[in-house]
Protein backbone atom coordinates (compact mmCIF):
# COMPACT_ATOMS: atom_id res chain seq x y z
CA UNK A 1 0.00 0.00 0.00
CA UNK A 2 1.40 3.58 -0.93
CA UNK A 3 0.41 6.55 1.06
CA UNK A 4 1.66 10.10 -0.48
CA UNK A 5 1.87 13.48 1.66
CA UNK A 6 0.88 16.41 0.32
CA UNK A 7 0.83 20.23 0.50
CA UNK A 8 4.16 20.31 2.59
CA UNK A 9 7.14 21.85 2.62
CA UNK A 10 9.88 19.21 2.16
CA UNK A 11 13.20 19.62 3.58
CA UNK A 12 15.15 17.29 0.38
CA UNK A 13 18.87 17.34 0.00
CA UNK A 14 18.58 20.72 -1.87
CA UNK A 15 16.78 22.58 0.96
CA UNK A 16 13.17 22.90 1.78
CA UNK A 17 11.08 22.42 -1.72
CA UNK A 18 7.38 23.44 -1.83
CA UNK A 19 4.87 21.62 -4.93
CA UNK A 20 6.13 18.34 -4.09
CA UNK A 21 4.73 15.18 -3.01
CA UNK A 22 6.59 12.12 -1.02
CA UNK A 23 5.28 8.93 -1.38
CA UNK A 24 5.88 6.35 1.04
CA UNK A 25 6.04 2.70 0.37
CA UNK A 26 6.67 -0.62 2.85
CA UNK A 27 8.27 1.85 5.47
CA UNK A 28 10.61 3.91 2.87
CA UNK A 29 10.36 6.86 0.66
CA UNK A 30 9.71 5.80 -2.81
CA UNK A 31 9.89 8.71 -4.53
CA UNK A 32 9.90 12.41 -4.28
CA UNK A 33 7.74 13.82 -6.96
CA UNK A 34 6.12 16.82 -8.47
CA UNK A 35 2.66 17.47 -7.13
CA UNK A 36 0.59 16.87 -10.11
CA UNK A 37 2.60 13.74 -10.40
CA UNK A 38 1.58 11.77 -7.18
CA UNK A 39 0.11 8.57 -7.72
CA UNK A 40 -4.15 8.76 -7.67
CA UNK A 41 -4.59 5.73 -6.10
CA UNK A 42 -2.27 6.12 -2.93
CA UNK A 43 -3.95 7.42 0.40
CA UNK A 44 -3.07 10.80 0.38
CA UNK A 45 -2.43 12.59 3.75
CA UNK A 46 -2.79 16.52 3.49
CA UNK A 47 0.46 18.35 5.34
CA UNK A 48 -1.10 21.74 5.49
CA UNK A 49 1.49 23.90 4.42
CA UNK A 50 3.69 22.29 7.45
CA UNK A 51 7.47 21.57 7.27
CA UNK A 52 8.43 18.35 6.50
CA UNK A 53 11.75 17.15 7.73
CA UNK A 54 13.79 14.24 8.75
CA UNK A 55 13.08 12.48 11.71
CA UNK A 56 15.38 12.89 14.72
CA UNK A 57 17.61 10.83 16.14
CA UNK A 58 18.90 10.96 20.05
CA UNK A 59 21.79 9.03 21.01
CA UNK A 60 21.45 9.76 24.39
CA UNK A 61 18.14 8.65 26.06
CA UNK A 62 18.37 8.27 29.89
CA UNK A 63 14.40 8.00 30.51
CA UNK A 64 11.10 9.78 29.61
CA UNK A 65 7.86 9.24 30.27
CA UNK A 66 8.40 9.09 34.19
CA UNK A 67 10.43 5.95 33.70
CA UNK A 68 14.70 5.65 34.20
CA UNK A 69 15.83 2.97 31.21
CA UNK A 70 18.37 2.05 34.84
CA UNK A 71 15.59 1.17 36.95
CA UNK A 72 13.77 -1.31 35.22
CA UNK A 73 15.67 -2.56 31.71
CA UNK A 74 13.27 -3.76 30.11
CA UNK A 75 11.26 -3.92 26.80
CA UNK A 76 8.14 -2.36 28.42
CA UNK A 77 10.52 0.44 29.76
CA UNK A 78 11.87 1.19 26.57
CA UNK A 79 8.59 0.90 24.42
CA UNK A 80 7.65 3.89 26.93
CA UNK A 81 10.79 5.80 26.64
CA UNK A 82 10.13 5.38 23.13
CA UNK A 83 6.92 6.98 23.22
CA UNK A 84 7.44 10.03 25.81
CA UNK A 85 9.98 11.32 23.30
CA UNK A 86 8.09 10.50 20.22
CA UNK A 87 5.57 13.74 20.68
CA UNK A 88 9.02 16.03 20.10
CA UNK A 89 10.16 14.36 17.22
CA UNK A 90 12.40 11.86 17.63
CA UNK A 91 12.19 9.25 15.73
CA UNK A 92 15.38 6.92 16.23
CA UNK A 93 16.81 6.44 19.62
CA UNK A 94 19.31 4.48 21.84
CA UNK A 95 17.99 4.04 25.40
CA UNK A 96 21.05 5.10 27.39
CA UNK A 97 22.06 2.98 30.75
CA UNK A 98 24.71 5.05 33.07
CA UNK A 99 27.01 3.56 35.01
CA UNK A 100 25.96 -0.05 36.72
CA UNK A 101 26.77 -3.48 37.58
CA UNK A 102 27.49 -5.90 34.26
CA UNK A 103 24.49 -7.52 35.03
CA UNK A 104 22.66 -5.14 34.55
CA UNK A 105 24.12 -3.93 31.50
CA UNK A 106 23.52 -7.59 30.13
CA UNK A 107 19.84 -7.29 31.05
CA UNK A 108 19.71 -4.13 29.29
CA UNK A 109 21.77 -5.61 26.25
CA UNK A 110 19.15 -8.42 25.93
CA UNK A 111 15.92 -6.31 26.51
CA UNK A 112 17.15 -3.72 23.62
CA UNK A 113 17.36 -7.16 21.40
CA UNK A 114 13.70 -8.05 22.21
CA UNK A 115 12.59 -4.51 21.98
CA UNK A 116 14.07 -4.45 18.21
CA UNK A 117 12.80 -8.16 17.45
CA UNK A 118 8.81 -6.82 19.00
CA UNK A 119 9.31 -4.05 16.48
CA UNK A 120 9.09 -1.35 19.04
CA UNK A 121 9.18 2.17 17.26
CA UNK A 122 12.44 4.19 17.16
CA UNK A 123 14.81 1.70 18.65
CA UNK A 124 17.84 1.62 17.05
CA UNK A 125 20.15 -0.29 19.64
CA UNK A 126 21.60 0.88 23.03
CA UNK A 127 23.84 3.35 24.36
CA UNK A 128 25.99 2.41 27.76
CA UNK A 129 27.60 5.22 29.47
CA UNK A 130 29.52 3.99 31.81
CA UNK A 131 30.98 1.96 34.08
CA UNK A 132 34.41 2.52 32.60
CA UNK A 133 34.92 5.99 33.62
CA UNK A 134 37.26 8.17 35.47
CA UNK A 135 35.71 9.20 39.17
CA UNK A 136 37.59 12.41 38.49
CA UNK A 137 34.65 13.15 36.05
CA UNK A 138 31.83 11.75 37.34
CA UNK A 139 29.49 13.91 37.36
CA UNK A 140 26.26 12.07 38.93
CA UNK A 141 27.24 8.78 37.97
CA UNK A 142 28.16 6.16 41.11
CA UNK A 143 31.48 5.87 41.10
CA UNK A 144 31.26 2.94 43.04
CA UNK A 145 30.04 1.41 39.74
CA UNK A 146 33.25 2.28 37.93
CA UNK A 147 35.30 -0.50 36.80
CA UNK A 148 38.03 -1.05 34.05
CA UNK A 149 37.62 -3.13 30.79
CA UNK A 150 38.49 -6.69 30.84
CA UNK A 151 37.79 -9.81 28.83
CA UNK A 152 34.48 -10.80 29.80
CA UNK A 153 33.51 -6.99 29.65
CA UNK A 154 34.51 -6.74 26.51
CA UNK A 155 32.81 -9.68 25.44
CA UNK A 156 29.81 -8.31 26.78
CA UNK A 157 30.04 -4.71 25.28
CA UNK A 158 30.34 -6.76 21.63
CA UNK A 159 27.71 -9.14 22.52
CA UNK A 160 24.74 -7.30 20.87
CA UNK A 161 22.86 -9.66 18.22
CA UNK A 162 20.76 -6.65 16.54
CA UNK A 163 20.99 -2.81 16.35
CA UNK A 164 23.69 -0.76 17.36
CA UNK A 165 26.12 -0.18 20.61
CA UNK A 166 27.50 2.53 21.74
CA UNK A 167 29.75 2.53 24.97
CA UNK A 168 31.36 5.67 26.40
CA UNK A 169 33.97 5.32 27.97
CA UNK A 170 37.00 6.88 29.87
CA UNK A 171 40.06 6.53 27.41
CA UNK A 172 42.56 6.81 30.05
CA UNK A 173 41.17 3.75 32.18
CA UNK A 174 41.75 1.47 29.55
CA UNK A 175 44.11 0.82 26.29
CA UNK A 176 44.08 1.81 22.70
CA UNK A 177 44.09 -2.45 22.04
CA UNK A 178 41.24 -2.95 24.16
CA UNK A 179 39.48 0.17 22.15
CA UNK A 180 40.55 -1.04 19.13
CA UNK A 181 39.11 -4.76 20.06
CA UNK A 182 35.45 -2.98 20.79
CA UNK A 183 35.55 -1.25 17.36
CA UNK A 184 36.27 -4.11 15.37
CA UNK A 185 33.67 -6.34 17.05
CA UNK A 186 31.35 -3.35 15.64
CA UNK A 187 31.15 -1.35 19.31
CA UNK A 188 30.69 2.30 18.70
CA UNK A 189 33.60 4.21 21.00
CA UNK A 190 32.89 7.54 22.24
CA UNK A 191 34.81 9.51 25.10
CA UNK A 192 33.18 10.92 28.28
CA UNK A 193 33.33 10.92 31.99
CA UNK A 194 36.98 11.30 31.07
CA UNK A 195 40.33 13.67 32.49
CA UNK A 196 42.28 11.88 29.77
CA UNK A 197 45.60 14.20 28.51
CA UNK A 198 45.62 15.02 24.95
CA UNK A 199 47.95 12.89 23.94
CA UNK A 200 45.94 10.10 25.60
CA UNK A 201 43.09 11.04 23.97
CA UNK A 202 44.84 11.35 20.28
CA UNK A 203 45.78 7.25 20.80
CA UNK A 204 42.33 6.64 21.50
CA UNK A 205 41.53 8.02 18.39
CA UNK A 206 43.45 6.52 16.28
CA UNK A 207 42.55 3.32 18.06
CA UNK A 208 38.97 3.89 16.64
CA UNK A 209 37.03 5.99 19.02
CA UNK A 210 34.50 8.27 16.97
CA UNK A 211 32.78 9.91 19.69
CA UNK A 212 32.60 13.04 22.27
CA UNK A 213 29.77 12.27 25.18
CA UNK A 214 28.12 15.75 25.80
CA UNK A 215 31.27 17.82 24.47
CA UNK A 216 32.67 19.83 27.82
CA UNK A 217 30.50 18.32 30.41
CA UNK A 218 32.83 15.86 32.24
CA UNK A 219 36.36 16.18 30.15
CA UNK A 220 39.66 17.56 30.75
CA UNK A 221 39.21 21.17 29.35
CA UNK A 222 41.33 22.91 26.74
CA UNK A 223 43.69 25.01 28.72
CA UNK A 224 46.91 26.74 27.65
CA UNK A 225 49.26 24.03 28.18
CA UNK A 226 47.53 20.94 27.86
CA UNK A 227 44.91 20.41 25.40
CA UNK A 228 42.82 17.75 27.35
CA UNK A 229 39.78 15.59 25.75
CA UNK A 230 38.27 19.35 24.46
CA UNK A 231 41.32 20.15 22.95
CA UNK A 232 40.98 16.63 21.13
CA UNK A 233 37.62 16.92 20.07
CA UNK A 234 37.60 19.88 18.68
CA UNK A 235 41.30 19.76 16.53
CA UNK A 236 39.60 16.54 15.59
CA UNK A 237 37.60 16.70 11.75
CA UNK A 238 36.46 13.54 11.88
CA UNK A 239 35.08 12.40 15.56
CA UNK A 240 31.48 13.37 15.96
CA UNK A 241 30.70 15.36 19.29
CA UNK A 242 27.39 15.38 20.71
CA UNK A 243 25.78 19.04 22.47
CA UNK A 244 23.37 19.32 25.00
CA UNK A 245 22.20 22.72 23.62
CA UNK A 246 19.85 23.74 26.38
CA UNK A 247 21.70 27.30 27.81
CA UNK A 248 22.80 25.24 31.07
CA UNK A 249 25.43 22.52 30.31
CA UNK A 250 27.09 24.95 28.39
CA UNK A 251 27.28 28.23 27.60
CA UNK A 252 26.24 29.26 24.35
CA UNK A 253 29.17 31.23 23.38
CA UNK A 254 31.15 28.49 24.25
CA UNK A 255 29.35 25.95 21.30
CA UNK A 256 29.32 28.99 19.11
CA UNK A 257 33.29 29.19 19.10
CA UNK A 258 33.34 25.31 18.80
CA UNK A 259 31.08 25.30 15.88
CA UNK A 260 33.77 27.22 14.08
CA UNK A 261 36.63 24.62 14.57
CA UNK A 262 35.48 21.74 12.50
CA UNK A 263 33.10 20.35 10.19
CA UNK A 264 29.12 21.51 11.26
CA UNK A 265 28.21 17.53 10.50
CA UNK A 266 30.63 16.16 12.54
CA UNK A 267 28.23 17.72 15.34
CA UNK A 268 25.03 16.53 16.83
CA UNK A 269 22.05 17.15 19.09
CA UNK A 270 21.32 14.89 22.25
CA UNK A 271 19.07 15.47 24.76
CA UNK A 272 20.61 13.29 27.93
CA UNK A 273 16.65 13.34 29.09
CA UNK A 274 16.06 12.02 32.53
CA UNK A 275 12.48 10.38 33.56
CA UNK A 276 10.86 14.35 33.56
CA UNK A 277 10.39 14.90 29.72
CA UNK A 278 6.94 14.10 28.59
CA UNK A 279 5.52 14.28 32.80
CA UNK A 280 4.13 16.99 34.89
CA UNK A 281 6.05 15.72 37.43
CA UNK A 282 9.93 17.21 37.48
CA UNK A 283 11.41 15.26 39.93
CA UNK A 284 12.59 11.47 40.57
CA UNK A 285 14.90 9.17 41.52
CA UNK A 286 17.94 8.03 40.59
CA UNK A 287 20.13 5.52 42.64
CA UNK A 288 19.16 6.83 45.69
CA UNK A 289 19.04 10.07 44.85
CA UNK A 290 16.44 12.68 44.56
CA UNK A 291 16.40 14.94 41.45
CA UNK A 292 14.72 17.71 40.43
CA UNK A 293 14.17 20.07 37.65
CA UNK A 294 15.50 23.82 38.07
CA UNK A 295 15.37 26.36 35.73
CA UNK A 296 15.29 23.71 32.69
CA UNK A 297 18.06 21.13 33.87
CA UNK A 298 18.08 18.14 36.12
CA UNK A 299 19.94 18.20 39.52
CA UNK A 300 20.49 16.86 42.46
CA UNK A 301 20.29 18.38 46.12
CA UNK A 302 24.00 19.87 45.67
CA UNK A 303 22.95 21.14 42.53
CA UNK A 304 25.11 18.10 40.28
CA UNK A 305 23.86 18.16 36.79
CA UNK A 306 21.92 14.56 35.91
CA UNK A 307 21.26 14.71 32.58
CA UNK A 308 18.44 17.42 30.95
CA UNK A 309 14.45 17.65 31.05
CA UNK A 310 15.67 18.68 27.52
CA UNK A 311 13.45 16.88 24.11
CA UNK A 312 14.49 16.44 20.65
CA UNK A 313 12.42 19.66 18.98
CA UNK A 314 13.18 22.02 21.63
CA UNK A 315 17.17 21.00 21.19
CA UNK A 316 16.70 21.94 17.72
CA UNK A 317 14.74 25.43 18.10
CA UNK A 318 17.46 26.09 20.76
CA UNK A 319 20.49 25.31 18.44
CA UNK A 320 18.40 28.47 15.74
CA UNK A 321 17.87 30.51 18.79
CA UNK A 322 21.19 30.08 21.12
CA UNK A 323 23.74 28.49 18.12
CA UNK A 324 22.48 31.09 15.10
CA UNK A 325 21.89 27.89 12.95
CA UNK A 326 19.24 27.66 10.03
CA UNK A 327 16.39 25.48 10.74
CA UNK A 328 17.98 23.39 7.47
CA UNK A 329 21.52 22.87 9.64
CA UNK A 330 19.91 22.48 13.36
CA UNK A 331 17.11 19.63 11.51
CA UNK A 332 20.44 18.45 10.28
CA UNK A 333 22.64 18.13 13.58
CA UNK A 334 19.35 16.17 15.22
CA UNK A 335 18.86 13.86 12.30
CA UNK A 336 21.54 13.51 9.40
CA UNK A 337 24.88 13.65 11.55
CA UNK A 338 23.42 11.16 14.57
CA UNK A 339 22.37 8.69 11.62
CA UNK A 340 25.99 9.45 10.31
CA UNK A 341 27.72 8.57 13.77
CA UNK A 342 26.10 5.46 13.85
CA UNK A 343 26.97 4.00 10.74
CA UNK A 344 22.81 4.31 9.34
CA UNK A 345 23.38 7.21 6.94
CA UNK A 346 22.09 4.81 3.96
CA UNK A 347 19.27 4.04 5.95
CA UNK A 348 18.38 6.80 7.87
CA UNK A 349 18.58 10.72 8.69
CA UNK A 350 17.75 12.52 5.32
CA UNK A 351 14.42 12.80 3.30
CA UNK A 352 15.49 10.78 0.11
CA UNK A 353 14.44 7.71 -1.87
CA UNK A 354 15.64 4.92 -0.64
CA UNK A 355 15.52 6.39 3.67
CA UNK A 356 13.39 5.10 5.60
CA UNK A 357 10.15 6.80 5.62
CA UNK A 358 11.58 8.28 9.57
CA UNK A 359 9.61 11.95 9.45
CA UNK A 360 8.36 14.93 11.33
CA UNK A 361 6.23 17.43 10.48
CA UNK A 362 6.43 20.76 12.40
CA UNK A 363 4.57 24.09 12.03
CA UNK A 364 6.20 27.27 11.68
CA UNK A 365 7.34 27.77 14.95
CA UNK A 366 9.05 24.17 14.79
CA UNK A 367 6.74 22.54 17.47
CA UNK A 368 5.97 18.94 16.41
CA UNK A 369 2.88 18.25 14.34
CA UNK A 370 3.08 14.63 13.16
CA UNK A 371 5.83 12.12 13.28
CA UNK A 372 6.33 8.67 11.32
CA UNK A 373 8.38 6.03 11.92
CA UNK A 374 9.21 3.30 9.21
CA UNK A 375 6.04 4.84 7.43
CA UNK A 376 3.66 4.39 10.58
CA UNK A 377 1.96 7.67 11.50
CA UNK A 378 1.53 8.98 15.23
CA UNK A 379 -2.10 10.05 14.20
Amino acid sequence: MQAVLVNGRILAESGFVDGKSLVVENGRIAAILNAADAPADATRHDLDGGLLVPGFIDTQVNGGGGVLFNDAPTVETIAAIGAAHRPFGTTGFLPTLISDDLTVVDTAMRAVEAAIEAGVPGVLGIHIEGPFLNAKRKGIHDAGKFRVIDDAAAALLGSLKIGKTLVTLAPETTTPDTIRKLTNNGVIVAAGHTNAAYGTMRKALAAGLTGFTHLFNAMSPLTSREPGAVGAALESQTAWCGLIVDGRHVDPVVLRIALRTRPLDRFMLVTDAMPTVGMIDKSFDLQGRQIHVVNGVCVDAHGTLAGSDLDMAAAVRNAISMLNLTVEDAVSLASASPAAFLGLAGQRGRIAVGQAADLVLLDDNLKVRETWIDGASSR
